[in-house]
């Protein structure tokens, strides 16, 4: 595949992540199709061109395989699919509803699926194949309190990457990019003020939330032709991680050089 000439398919790509990642592959000269339930409240754009949007619920498996149907027949391709549409509001297991619950696993799970075997009937019969990029979360690796359902949700989604890279292989080429803090327009709404966003970016190794653009450069680089021998990869988009919580307390943590005592000579 070459890049300026990719077709590219971001879900939920109207906002946040999902936009940044759009506008990158924008920047790289691809074509750039967005969907989601609702249309973007401004245009997404970037580099003088701006991505067209079409209405799915990615809920809908049967509304899914048309719309890869229609975008292939009126781009000529799908070369590669970003799956970003997920996320969940705060809430602890033994607080939320079991159907609410099921909605988030949907969501973040079952949304994906449908997406990715639909573009898997297109891609395996287009030359070159295609590149599948799920965007999955820290909170798939570790424990997830207030986000338990997503969090299964998103580990789930890095083992079924894995899983359609070998089935799928030669053809189409599937990875995940496992994405740590990110600052978007809802960041409030995780983090509170300003200064619970510095507080939060302080726990990152590198000093700072993922911006969207830093996701949608990962993304570019997993659907390009540099990427050719990538399959089944997870690559840790979490500017090193998190802090071990005991370190807080602790005279060896980073950053922090505890004088030794002098050795008494006999």
């Amino acid at each position: 595949m070459t890049e300026g000439r990719q077709v590219v398919v971001v879900t939920g790509g109207t906002r946040g992540v999902g936009a940044g990642i759009a506008r990158s592959f924008l920047a790289a000269g691809a074509r750039v199709v967005v969907c989601a339930r609702r249309p973007p409240d401004e245009p997404v754009e970037a580099a003088g061109a701006t991505a067209e949007f079409r209405p799915l619920d990615l809920r809908d498996a049967a509304a899914a395989r048309t719309f890869f149907t229609e975008v292939a027949a009126d781009h000529g391709a799908v070369d590669a699919l970003v799956n970003n549409a997920g996320g969940t509001p705060f809430g602890l297991l033994a607080g939320t509803a079991p159907a609410r619950q099921a909605k988030i696993v949907e969501l973040n799970l079952l949304a994906p699926l449908y997406a990715s075997l639909a573009a898997h009937e297109v891609m395996c019969r287009q030359e070159g194949g295609g590149s599948i990029t799920m965007i999955g979360s820290v909170s798939g690796t570790r424990p997830s309190p207030g986000s338990g359902a997503y969090g299964a949700a998103k580990a789930g989604l890095e083992n079924l990457a894995g899983t359609m890279a070998v089935e799928w292989a030669p053809v189409i080429r599937v990875n995940t990019v496992v994405l740590g803090l990110a600052r978007t327009e809802s960041a409030h709404l995780h983090y509170g003020d300003e200064d619970g966003v510095a507080r939060v970016a302080r726990t990152v190794p590198l000093g700072r939330l993922a911006e969207p653009a830093d996701v949608g450069d990962a993304c570019v680089f997993l659907a390009s032709d540099r990427a050719r021998y990538i399959s089944g990869a997870a690559l840790r988009l979490h500017g090193g991680g998190e802090h071990p919580a005991f370190l807080a307390n602790s005279a060896r943590r980073p950053g922090h050089h505890r004088r030794s005592s002098p050795r008494r000579r006999s």
